[in-house]
């Protein structure tokens, strides 16, 4: 089975989606920050939303794979199971006691039912303790409502935890602890899974933090990574000597952003729309800069050049005279919120088509004053974890660029 990424607007052939389930239901507002969720969403409208996503990608010939179902058939090899429990065992805060409890307990579930409690978590109450009923210190001191094993919410946003640039596919270092057991999961998937048999990694977990929000393909051979709050320059370098050594890619294009919650990735500022025209967050077009990295010649370290502004480095590692630039929102304020509201983050499905949340209305009217036609999803509910369509979906196949396409509609 071929997987193979080189940009962000190929026409999309196989994606990779996360249904949100029990997990999203775990969320209270006692947990919900430190879960990095803004608000408690509605379970079953998040649910019905991302099935409209999902429906819209495959009515425009897109093959979805869900997580939970990989995961599922992953745990059938018995190595897989044995890696995933071992690092949910691992965690320091659990004790002998309590630890040999979640052990037996786990080692009683089928691979469904195991799937589920490394997504979904599992609770204080939800402990099977044996016959003697003996729990340990830990797990009497613990909160009837803690969670021994902690829910994964934010693994909606399977863009973070795994990218594919050309055939190979890096497993990410995510920043953040409420997230870093996501990545376990994706390259226990990418190493184990059949379909996936032979993948070779260029980024693995336990390395710097690099997010895949924070990594744009503008083109074949051409890489935009944000440093920021989630991602960091260490991050960003290693990536650059990893791809350099696989011949994935000729140049990197670093670029700073804000620490900040509105803008956590570089997908929240912008987004490929066509071959040569990207979705931008106006506020911060004029000033994004941006540090050209190419690999050193003759064994030399890497040479890194620059700042310039962005557009101009982008446009020229591109090969292009410009890039198109199609403003998010119409004026200061406008803009403002639709940014916070997702509207750069969009999902190309091919050059000049690509979904966006419907709600951001001025944003998706200049996409289509330029030519670009939306695919608009609800996304209510979906959103209250700050991610829209390009951050819910990790492609896993894309049409090389410089392919000839049809639109696709």
């Amino acid at each position: 089975m071929g997987h193979y990424v080189d940009s962000e607007v190929g026409r999309l052939g196989t994606v990779l989606l996360h249904r949100p389930g029990p997990e999203l239901a775990r969320l209270t507002p006692r947990n919900n920050d430190s879960l990095l969720f803004d608000g408690i969403p509605w379970v079953g409208r998040a649910q019905e939303e991302h099935d409209a996503f999902a429906a819209a990608l495959r009515e425009r010939g897109v093959e979805v794979l869900y997580l939970t179902d990989l995961l599922t058939e992953t745990l059938a090899v018995p190595q897989a199971r044995t890696e995933l429990t071992d690092e949910v065992l691992d965690s320091p805060r659990l004790g002998d006691t309590l630890r040999t409890r979640i052990a037996a307990h786990l080692a009683y579930l089928d691979p469904a039912a195991l799937a589920g409690v490394l997504v979904a978590g599992l609770a204080h109450e939800e402990l099977r303790l044996g016959r003697d009923r003996r729990s340990g210190l830990v797990h009497t001191l613990m909160d009837r409502h803690d969670f021994i094993i902690d829910p994964l919410p934010n693994l909606l946003f399977t863009r973070d935890s795994s990218l594919w640039i050309g055939d190979r596919v890096g497993v990410t270092s995510l920043a953040m602890p409420a997230r870093q057991r996501e990545t376990t999961l994706t390259e226990a998937i990418y190493r184990h899974h059949p379909r996936f048999a032979g993948t070779e990694f260029v980024y693995q977990p336990r390395l710097e933090p690099l997010e895949g929000g924070d990594v744009l393909l503008l083109a074949a051979g051409v890489l935009a990574v944000g440093v920021g709050e989630r991602t960091t320059s260490a991050g960003a370098e290693r990536l650059a000597r990893r791809v350099f050594a696989a011949g994935s890619a000729h140049t990197i294009l670093v670029v700073p952003i804000a620490q900040e919650r509105a803008t956590m990735h570089l997908d929240t500022i912008c987004t490929m729309v066509d071959t040569d025209a990207v979705l931008m967050y106006p506020n911060v077009a004029s000033t994004l800069s941006a540090y050209t990295v190419i690999a050193g010649a003759d064994g030399e370290d890497l040479r890194v050049d620059g700042p310039a502004p962005f557009l101009r480095a982008a446009a020229a590692a591109m090969d292009l005279d410009r890039l198109r630039v199609i403003d998010t929102g119409l004026d200061p304020v406008t803009a403002e919120r639709e940014q916070w509201d997702d509207g750069n983050n969009t999902l190309a499905l091919a050059p000049r088509l690509c979904v966006g949340y419907e709600r951001n209305v001025e944003t998706n009217a200049q996409l289509e004053r330029a030519g670009i036609e939306l695919v608009p999803i609800a996304g209510s509910e979906l959103g209250s974890g700050r991610g829209g369509p390009r951050c819910m979906s990790c492609p896993l196949l894309r049409e090389r660029a410089g392919a000839p396409h049809e639109h696709v509609r």
